[in-house]
């Protein structure tokens, strides 16, 4: 379940890091308001900030559509110019 909440240690678990390598990833995506982490003593507990997921995906679909079409263009092109070789 992605959208459960997991303390550092079991979002390190399934990774060859050290806790701290761990933490230092997790401050990123905290700065970056993806993630909102709960600290209940010596628990850090971390859980997805879905609002700004959904602002990346958004964001992140933009420039998909746009990078698609760039590239069917580009297909295009080569492909006029691979029949123009024969």
């Amino acid at each position: 379940m992605a959208l459960k909440e997991r303390t550092v240690s079991e979002l390190a678990k399934p990774f060859e890091m050290s806790l701290a390598a761990i933490s230092k990833h997790i401050k990123v995506l905290e700065r970056a308001n993806l993630v909102d982490k709960i600290v209940d003593g010596r628990i850090h507990i971390c859980r997805l900030n879905t609002g700004s997921l959904s602002q990346a995906t958004e964001w992140l679909h933009l420039y998909e559509e746009f990078w698609s079409n760039r590239f069917d263009l580009l297909e295009n092109e080569l492909l006029k110019a691979k029949k123009k070789e024969h």
